[in-house]
C-alpha cells in the first residue's frame, strides 16, 4: 500500500491553476491564475448579482492580482509546484507555501526573508489593522475579507483603485518562519487565528492521504487516473447553504455550481465505495426537494431548485427517473435496509409523476415534455419539438419499477414486489410493441405517433433492461459494434456517425459521454455479450486515461476533449473509477 506521501506525491503538478483550482472539499474558494499572478473564483451562483442561468461563469474573480512581493514591493517570479494539499512557489527570496487552513481560509507560509503580497478585491471598504487588515462589500451579497499575519508588518496599505475595488499592499519584515492567513468568507466574523504552520500543512496532508487510503485499489494501468479521479472526487464538493441543505459534489466546480440530478445518482456510485454516508446525501438532498406531486427538481442551487424552464419551451423540466437503479447498487454495497425503507415512498411517489403527468396521448408510454429532462440538451432527437416519446426514457422506467421491486421485497412488502415486477415487464413489452422496428432492427423516438429518423444511442438503450428477446438484443449489439455508426476509435458516440447531424464537437450531437457507455457496458453484460461490453469498458477506460484532465465529453474518433467540455467532471471520474474497479476484477 502507498503512503501518503506517495500518494500525494503522484499527483505532482496536476493541479495546473489554469484549467485545474487548488481548492478543499467544501471549500467555495478556488485559487487559479489569473495573467501574471493569481485569483480567487468563488463557487456561487446568485440571481442577485446576475440573472443568467449559467451567468456565474462569466463574473470576474473576487479576488485578483494576487502577487507575491518583494521589500520593496517589486513582484516576484514564482516557479509553481503542486499537490492536492499544497501549493509551493519557488522564488529567488525563497519559497511560498499554500495550504487550505478551513473551507474558507488559505494559510501562506512565508519565506524568512522580507517580502509581502499584493492584491485587489471587489469590495467597498477596508481598514488596515496592527495584524493586516479587513475588507467588506456592504449589499445584499456580502463579501468579506481578512488577511492576517504573525509577523512584523513593515508597509500595509489598502488604496482604492476603482469605486467597487481596493487594493491590498503589505510587507514584512525578515524573521523566523512564518504565515499569513486569508480568509474569505459571507460571514461577520473571521478566521484571524494563524495555527502552527508545520502542524497545519501536516493536517491537510493527513485530510487528503487519508481520502485516498480509503479508495479502494485498481489494477496498476489505472491507479494514476483513479487517484486524480478521487481527488476530483473531494475537490468537487461544497458545502451546505441555504437550499443546499447536504454536502454535495458538483458536476464541476468550474462550470457547474449546484446539484444536477441525475449527475448526483452516478457521484453517488463511486462514493459507495469510501463514504456510505457521503453517498447517500447525494440521494437525500435532491429528495430534500421533492414537490408534493413527487416531481424531483432538475437541479439545486444556493438559491433555490430548477423546476421550471421557458426555453427551448415552457414545460416543467427535471432529469431520467435512474433513483431506485442507483438506489439498488448503493444497497449491494453496503446492505443498508433502513435507507431502502427511509427512500421507497419518495422513489414511489417519484414514478408515479411520470405516468400521471408525462403522458399525454394517453398510449402508456411516458414522453419527455423539454428536451433539458432528458439530460440531452441539444440532441437532435429533439429538433422537431416537443414532446417526444423516447426509447430511453421508457428504458429507465422499466428498470425503476424493476428496482422498486427488489427494494420492496427487502422492506418485506411482497405483495408489491411482486406488482412492480409485472409491471416492469408489461412496460417493456409495450416499448417492444410500440418503438421497435424489426425492419430496421432499431427502437425509434415518436412524436405523436411518427418515427423521428434520428440514430443515437438512446435507440440502443432497452438493451440496458437485460430482459429483450435474444434476436432483438443481437440486432442492437450489431448496432452497436458497427464502425460507420456507433463502433468508432473512442466509442459510443451520441448521434450515429453515419446520420447527417453527426457533429463530434457539438454537446450531445455526437461526443462521446462516459455515463452513456456506461450504461451500455452494464446492458452488454445484463444482455449476455460479456465480450463486447469488456471491449466498451476496455475503450472508454482507454479515453479517460489518455489526458491529464477528466472531461464532460470526448470526440469519438480522436479521443480529444471537447472544446467547450467542462474539466474536472464528476460523473466521468465517478464512472471512471467504477470501470476500472471493474476491470481489474476480471
Amino acid at each position: 500500500m502507498l503512503t501518503y506521501d506517495q500518494t500525494l506525491d503522484m499527483l505532482r503538478n496536476r493541479i495546473d491553476l489554469e484549467h485545474i483550482p487548488f481548492t478543499e472539499r467544501g471549500s467555495r474558494i478556488l485559487l487559479m491564475k489569473n495573467g501574471s499572478g493569481l485569483c480567487i473564483r468563488l463557487v456561487e451562483r446568485w440571481n442577485k448579482i446576475d440573472p443568467r442561468l449559467s451567468g456565474y461563469r462569466l463574473r470576474p474573480p473576487i479576488v485578483e492580482g494576487i502577487v507575491f512581493i518583494d521589500a520593496e514591493g517589486h513582484d516576484l517570479e514564482a516557479v509553481l509546484e503542486s499537490f492536492p494539499h499544497r501549493l509551493n512557489f519557488r522564488t529567488r527570496l525563497g519559497e511560498f507555501a499554500i495550504a487550505f487552513e478551513d473551507s474558507e481560509t488559505l494559510l501562506i507560509a512565508l519565506p524568512e526573508a522580507a517580502c509581502g503580497l499584493r492584491f485587489r478585491m471587489h469590495v467597498d471598504q477596508g481598514v488596515t489593522d496592527r495584524r493586516g487588515g479587513v475588507l467588506r462589500k456592504t449589499g445584499d451579497i456580502r463579501r468579506n475579507l481578512a488577511y492576517t499575519t504573525n509577523r512584523p508588518l513593515v508597509t500595509n496599505q489598502i488604496q482604492q483603485i476603482e469605486p467597487d475595488q481596493l487594493e491590498v499592499q503589505m510587507t514584512v519584515a525578515a524573521g523566523p518562519s512564518s504565515g499569513l492567513l486569508i480568509n474569505l468568507t459571507p460571514r461577520l466574523g473571521f478566521n484571524r487565528y494563524i495555527p502552527n504552520l508545520e502542524f497545519a500543512f501536516e493536517e491537510a496532508a493527513r485530510r487528503w492521504g487519508a481520502w485516498f487510503a480509503a479508495a479502494p485499489s485498481v489494477a496498476e494501468p489505472y491507479q494514476p487516473q483513479s487517484l486524480y479521479a478521487w481527488w476530483i472526487m473531494r475537490a468537487g464538493l461544497i458545502s451546505t447553504r441555504y437550499f443546499m441543505t447536504r454536502e454535495s459534489m458538483t458536476p464541476s466546480k468550474i462550470h457547474y455550481v449546484g446539484v444536477w440530478q441525475w449527475d448526483a445518482f452516478f457521484h453517488a456510485l463511486a462514493y459507495r465505495h469510501i463514504d456510505r454516508r457521503l453517498a447517500q446525501d447525494q440521494i437525500r438532498v435532491v429528495l430534500d426537494h421533492q414537490r408534493p406531486d413527487g416531481m424531483i427538481p432538475d437541479a439545486i442551487h444556493d438559491e433555490g431548485t430548477i423546476t421550471h424552464l421557458t426555453f427551448p419551451v415552457d414545460a416543467d423540466v427535471t432529469k431520467p427517473p435512474l433513483l431506485a437503479w442507483v438506489l439498488w447498487k448503493l444497497y449491494q454495497t453496503d446492505g443498508d435496509r433502513e435507507f431502502l425503507e427511509e427512500l421507497y415512498e419518495p422513489v414511489v411517489r417519484w414514478n408515479r409523476w411520470w405516468f400521471e403527468n408525462c403522458d399525454p396521448d394517453g398510449d402508456g408510454l411516458c414522453e419527455y415534455l423539454h428536451p433539458f429532462s432528458s439530460g440531452l440538451d441539444d440532441n437532435p432527437i429533439w429538433d422537431t419539438g416537443m414532446p417526444v416519446t423516447s426509447p430511453d426514457l421508457n428504458t429507465y422506467l422499466v428498470m425503476q419499477m424493476e428496482n422498486l421491486g427488489r427494494i420492496a421485497d427487502v422492506i418485506g412488502l411482497q405483495t408489491e414486489a411482486r406488482a412492480w415486477e409485472e409491471q416492469a415487464e408489461a412496460h417493456l413489452q409495450l416499448m417492444i410493441r410500440k418503438l421497435w422496428d424489426e425492419k430496421t432492427g432499431l427502437f425509434w423516438a415518436q412524436q405523436k405517433g411518427r418515427v423521428i429518423p434520428v440514430i443515437t444511442p438512446f435507440n440502443l438503450f432497452p438493451l440496458i433492461t437485460g430482459r429483450l428477446p435474444a434476436e432483438i438484443a443481437r440486432s442492437l449489439v450489431a448496432h452497436l459494434t458497427n464502425p460507420t455508426e456507433f463502433w468508432t476509435k473512442f466509442p459510443i458516440p451520441t448521434v450515429s456517425v453515419s446520420d447527417p447531424r453527426y457533429n463530434p464537437l457539438q454537446m450531445w450531437r455526437g461526443p462521446t459521454w462516459i455515463n452513456v457507455n456506461y450504461m451500455l457496458v452494464e446492458g452488454l453484460l445484463r444482455s449476455g455479450f460479456p465480450a463486447v461490453a469488456r471491449e466498451l469498458r476496455r475503450r472508454t477506460l482507454d479515453l479517460v486515461m489518455r489526458g491529464a484532465d477528466i472531461y464532460e465529453f470526448y470526440h469519438p474518433e480522436t479521443g480529444d476533449p471537447g472544446s467547450s467540455a467542462a474539466t474536472m467532471f464528476g460523473w466521468s471520474a465517478s464512472l471512471f473509477i467504477e470501470m476500472a474497479l471493474d476491470a481489474s476484477q476480471d
